[in-house]
């Protein structure tokens, strides 16, 4: 369980780096159906984008620890799980959103379930078991 820990906390990372720069540099053309949102939008999505890949280095932050802090794990997972949340109010108030979206909402909502579940793995691990987990440098 903990190299699994290491492993997703690696992919959130990774992913929310990647996904944050793409909206960076591509702004509404990130989001689909937001190509025409304009320039308001534009702005709002890029500074978003960057807050986005801060979050996916935090994970990597988290991930290169030795253990994983559960505590960081769990934080790092509620905004995750919040921003799933939004996702589900949004669709409350204004209907179904482009099927990309509603995909995204389910990932948002169990990935954090898992996260939950996994977040101390390794600082119950015994401690050889947590140095032998390469750090994904």
């Amino acid at each position: 369980m903990a190299r699994a820990l290491r492993l997703l906390a690696q992919l959130m990372g990774w992913a929310g780096v990647a996904i944050g720069l793409f909206h960076v540099a591509l702004g509404n053309a990130a989001i689909p159906g937001a190509g025409s949102a304009g320039t308001t939008v534009d702005s709002w999505g890029r500074f978003m984008g960057a807050v986005f890949a801060g979050y996916g280095l935090a994970w990597l932050w988290a991930a290169r620890q030795r253990p994983i802090p559960a505590r960081a794990v769990r934080w790092l997972a509620g905004v995750f799980l919040l921003g799933g949340v939004g996702r589900l109010l949004s669709l409350a108030v204004h209907g179904w959103p482009q099927w990309f979206q509603i995909a995204l909402t389910v990932i948002e909502l169990v990935l954090p379930a898992v996260f939950f579940w996994l977040a101390d793995a390794e600082e119950r691990s015994p401690r050889g078991a947590v140095e032998a987990v390469p750090a994904g440098r």
